[in-house]
Order: structure tokens, then C-alpha cells, then sequence
């Protein structure tokens, strides 16, 4: 495929994650594409997190589910191609009734016939999808197109009016004398990938504790979330209420105040601002969910806890992430709902194991502050 004046219609993938596991290809294609129009497609929630970007010339925001009116969308803008990201049946038949001459994308979901460039993802001996990295099968179609593949960072960019909105929500982000720490204990695609509140509020009260951090919880603002930030908020009182009763002389020294834990479902953010948060996070605790792909774009130092979901497919190699696996006779299972009377795989995952990691990345990090500090005095 050559490379000039062409209307390219890109449609992202709706869920968050992996719109930012897409990014490698998304900055493949606009080198490729350098003098075409590109347009990205996406739900309004795909557009803050990868907005602003470099990667596009405009957004359409899809506001409908119904191929037919998405189509008579598209056709208004006479694109020349549509590559399709969105794995769906509807993305494919829209493109198709829309009469994009060129519509590339995996023959998947049914919709091989409305596709002129079919790739196919590869496959297990009994049917299943191969587990592989989500940055390589978004990646495959970028390079089907011609487009160099080398580089597989994952890349967002930061709003400098989000960061400034930032500052004046959330002040003790910027005033906090210790290292500032994202927890993300939930998980959009199902229970499963959570670990336990408790040994989140744990994690939370030693990192407060041991490095005078600052916690930032950052839930999604849905009852579920909310609930489990509530669950943290509450189990790291009681902790702390022991504390005190243990050692009444502590209470009077106001060492509980150092316990600082921010709950977002109680002072929410826009997607821009979260951004901004993680940008400037000194170590984000992550499940396998969208936000730990957004630190990841965003070079944090990260723990990932992954437990139901095959490691393979966000296998990033990405050098500042610890990766704690909880190992499990039936893990991974792929359930967005775990069936087993006990949450094995998630279990498995130890206070001590995230403390540990957290340990490793924080005062790795110091030491390396510490020689730039020297090197320049010298």
C-alpha cells in the first residue's frame, strides 16, 4: 500500500487498554502515512486517554452502536480506507455499508466477507486464539500496511492545562514530602482481576509507614469501584486504630497523620488529570486492567498483579515493571468471574511479595538520584 493522499478512517478499540496497547501502531501508521488525512474513531472515553496525540489529523466520536447510522456517518467524509482495530462483526459491516473501497482489518467475529484485507490472528490446534502480546497483534496490521514496526513503547501524551488542574484539585500531590503512590485496585473487565481490599490497605499503610508516601486510590466512578476504594479506606483505619490502641504514645505524636490515602471516588478527576497523576507517580500498584497500560505508556515504575489472565498477552518487556503472578492449579482461566469457591490466583499474591517489589523499584530509584546527585558534583 503506498503511503500518500489518502482519507484513512483508523477505528480504535473501545476498551481503554487496549486503545494504549495500540499506540505503537498507531505512531507506526502516521510515519507511514505521513501526507494522508487520518481519522480516528472511538467512544469519547477512548478519546481522553489517548487525547492529545500526534498520531491523528482529527476524531470522529462514535455516539451510536447501530452500523447503519455509523455508516451514513462515515460516508459524508469519503474515506479512501478503514483500518479496523475494533475486532467486531458492527465495525466491519459499517465500513462495508459505508462503501469504504479499502477496509483492512482481522477476519474474525464473522465479518471476513465485508473485509477487502483480511489478516488472521493466530490460532491454537483446538480453535482458541494463541495468547501473544496485544502490542504485536495491533502491530501485525500496521506492518501488513508497510509501515516500520520497530519501536514497541507504548506512548501518550500529557496536556499541560490537565496538569495545572491537577495541581489545584489534588495540592498535597504536589506537597507530599515522600514518593507519591497510585494504587489501582479494580478492574473494568470483571472481578476476577481484583485483589483483595485488605491487602491493599496493608500495602497502603506500610508504603505510608516505611516511605511517608502519599496513596493515591484510583477507582473508576462506578458503584462497584467506589465500593472497593470504600473497602481500602475503611481496612486501613482499622489498622491504623490498632495501631494507636496498641501504643497510645505513638496517637499523641500524630502518627496516624501521616497515613495520607486519597480516594478519587471522593474527589474525582477527568481522564486528562489522572493522566497527569500517573505522569508524575514515583510507583503505581496496578491489577491487570487499563490504568496499569496508561503507566506503562507513561514510563512509571509499576507492580502489575496478574492472576486469571494470561501473561502472554500484555507481555511488554517493559524494564520498569515488576510482574507478581499468582500462581494457580487452574489459572490462567481467562474468566472475567472466578467459578472456584475460593479466589486461588489472586490469593496467591502476598502483602510481602508487593512490598517487596515495592521496595526494589523505590529505593532503586533513589540510588539512582543519588549517583546523578554525585556524578554532577564532581
Amino acid at each position: 500500500m503506498q503511503n500518500t493522499g489518502y482519507e484513512i478512517l483508523v477505528w480504535l478499540p473501545s476498551p481503554v487498554g487496549d486503545a494504549v496497547l495500540c499506540t505503537p501502531a498507531l505512531r507506526a501508521i502516521r510515519q507511514h502515512f505521513k501526507s494522508s488525512k487520518i481519522t480516528f474513531f472511538a467512544k469519547p472515553v477512548v478519546r481522553g486517554v489517548l487525547s492529545p496525540s500526534s498520531f491523528n489529523d482529527r476524531w470522529l466520536e462514535q455516539r451510536d452502536k447501530n452500523p447503519s447510522a455509523i455508516a451514513k456517518m462515515l460516508k459524508a467524509d469519503k474515506f479512501t480506507h478503514a483500518i479496523l482495530f475494533k475486532n467486531s462483526f458492527a465495525s466491519g459491516l459499517a465500513v462495508f455499508l459505508a462503501r469504504v473501497p479499502s477496509r483492512i482489518g482481522y477476519a474474525r467475529d464473522g465479518r471476513g466477507l465485508l473485509l477487502t484485507d483480511k489478516l488472521y490472528p493466530p490460532k491454537l490446534p483446538h480453535g482458541k486464539f494463541k495468547p501473544i502480546s496485544m502490542i504485536d497483534y495491533y502491530l501485525a496490521i500496521a506492518s501488513w500496511l508497510g509501515a516500520d514496526t520497530a519501536n514497541k513503547n507504548l506512548e501518550l501524551f500529557i496536556d499541560q492545562q490537565d496538569q495545572e488542574n491537577l495541581k489545584a484539585k489534588l495540592p498535597e500531590i504536589a506537597k507530599s514530602e515522600g514518593p507519591v503512590i497510585v494504587i489501582v485496585p479494580g478492574a473494568s473487565a470483571g472481578p476476577s482481576k481484583c485483589w483483595l481490599s485488605e491487602r491493599f490497605a496493608q500495602t497502603a499503610d506500610w508504603l505510608i509507614t516505611n516511605y511517608n508516601a502519599t496513596v493515591v486510590i484510583s477507582v473508576a466512578p462506578t458503584p462497584v469501584e467506589k465500593q472497593i476504594a470504600k473497602e481500602i479506606c475503611d481496612s486501613s483505619r482499622l489498622s491504623l486504630q490498632a495501631q494507636i490502641a496498641f501504643s497510645p504514645e505513638r496517637s499523641r505524636r500524630g502518627s496516624n497523620l501521616k497515613h495520607k490515602l486519597i480516594n478519587l471516588a471522593a474527589s474525582p478527576i477527568s481522564l486528562g488529570e489522572l493522566k497527569a497523576l500517573f505522569a508524575g507517580a514515583d510507583l503505581v500498584i496496578s491489577n491487570d486492567t487499563g490504568p496499569r497500560h496508561i503507566a506503562i505508556a507513561l514510563r512509571r515504575k509499576i507492580i502489575s498483579l496478574l492472576g486469571p489472565n494470561n501473561p502472554a498477552w500484555t507481555d511488554f518487556s517493559y524494564e520498569n515493571e515488576i510482574r507478581i503472578i499468582g500462581n494457580a492449579p487452574c489459572a490462567p482461566c481467562d474468566r472475567p468471574i472466578c467459578k472456584k469457591s475460593e479466589h486461588l490466583c489472586m490469593q496467591a499474591i502476598t502483602v510481602e511479595m508487593v512490598c517487596d517489589a515495592a521496595k526494589k523499584l523505590l529505593e532503586n530509584s533513589h540510588q539512582k538520584q543519588q549517583q546523578l546527585c554525585e556524578s554532577k558534583n564532581l
